[in-house]
């Protein structure tokens, strides 16, 4: 099962950014998540179509698996 990290963010238009880490450490430390968030808005790292990121709006633990279905074939 593969995990990732999504942080998201609004951009100058208004429209949410999503920016995800795969593997991440684990348990997640809320406080470092909202540290980098911070530092990625503050030092303009990223520019979204709709502009520069401005407001951090959350982020989420996502877990992904997938189950192979046997078709007989």
């Amino acid at each position: 099962m593969s995990k990732k990290i999504d942080l998201l963010f609004e951009d100058q238009m208004g429209k949410q950014v999503t920016i995800s880490i795969d593997h991440p450490i684990e348990p997640v430390d809320a406080q470092l998540v909202q540290s980098v968030m911070e530092t990625i808005l503050a030092e303009d790292v990223f520019l979204a179509s709709g502009g520069k990121l401005t407001t951090i709006k959350g982020a989420r633990l996502v877990q992904h698996e997938v189950t192979a279905i046997p078709l007989g074939i």
